[in-house]
């Protein structure tokens, strides 16, 4: 039986070579290293250029990479009417040229509340997102759209407004990130066995208990305050726990990719993949 997991890193490894370089380069690397999912850190700008996403895709075809994209920063699905123009044309760069890089995945950040309330964010957020599902199933374009789980919570993010985007339209799933859920409150709680546990028995229920076989991951160690997220840190200086983290996916027969955002990416994912065993 195959790993229920696979492991990679968002953006190409440190150690990628000059030549062949980017990120084709890095998927020859995360091979050699034994990890086989590439999360494309398009996160300032996206790649538009046909060639290079066609090499991208037959490179990672060819090595039996996994491919995501990770879309620019400068997303927000509670922008105004006029910015929301750059916002939609950013997340729809990303998921029609990351399909032509091979991504079945696009992972975003949502955006903010404004300092609003959540529920009445959320309705403008998934009447956006409908509109760029609906233009993507027409151009015959099927990759999941990732809202992420943010660190913040000030930011639109939190574990349910991913899950209710998802639960709301078909071809919306939450990309995950345990760090992020373990900063947000700012007061080192989402950390335990238990908490774990809470979410992925939330998500199931939101999901359906087959969405757990589909997860997408993102880990690094975390520094935050009461405001929650500061920045990423390698695994080892943080203090999520990541062995009751693990020990509750396995418990759940959770299935999916685990995506390394830490400052030392690789060294990381491959510590990642030695604690899961």
């Amino acid at each position: 039986m195959s790993d229920p997991f696979h492991f990679g890193t968002v953006g190409s490894p440190k150690s990628t070579p000059k030549k062949p370089g980017g990120s084709v380069g890095a998927i020859f690397r995360l091979k050699e290293l034994g990890l086989d999912a590439l999360e494309l850190g398009w996160v300032q700008s996206v790649r538009k250029n046909e060639e290079v996403c066609s090499a991208i895709q037959q490179a990672a075809s060819s090595q039996n990479v996994l491919i995501s994209v990770h879309a620019p920063y400068f997303i927000n699905l509670n922008a105004t009417d006029e910015e929301w123009v750059n916002s939609r044309r950013r997340l729809m760069d990303a998921t029609v040229f990351g399909k032509l890089a091979g991504a079945t995945d696009i992972i975003f950040h949502p955006g903010s509340y404004f300092g609003k309330q959540p529920a009445e964010v959320l309705p403008i957020a998934i009447q956006r997102l409908q509109g760029c599902l609906d233009e993507l199933r027409s151009m015959g374009n099927r990759v999941t759209l990732r809202p992420e789980t943010m660190g913040k919570s000030a930011m639109l993010g939190s574990l349910e407004d991913t899950l209710m985007m998802a639960k709301t339209l078909p071809g919306v799933e939450p990309c995950i990130d345990f760090a992020h859920l373990h900063a947000r409150p700012g007061d080192g709680s989402v950390n335990t066995y238990d908490e774990f546990a809470h979410i992925l028995e939330r998500y199931g229920e939101m999901l359906g208990e087959e969405s757990l076989t589909r997860l997408h991951i993102h880990l690094s160690g975390i520094r935050y305050t009461e405001k929650g997220e500061k920045d990423h840190i390698p695994l080892k200086e943080s203090d999520l726990n990541l062995k009751n983290l693990f020990k509750c996916l396995k418990a759940f027969h959770c299935r999916g990719r685990l995506l390394c955002e830490s400052p030392i990416m690789e060294e990381d994912a491959l510590y990642m993949k030695e604690i899961w065993g």
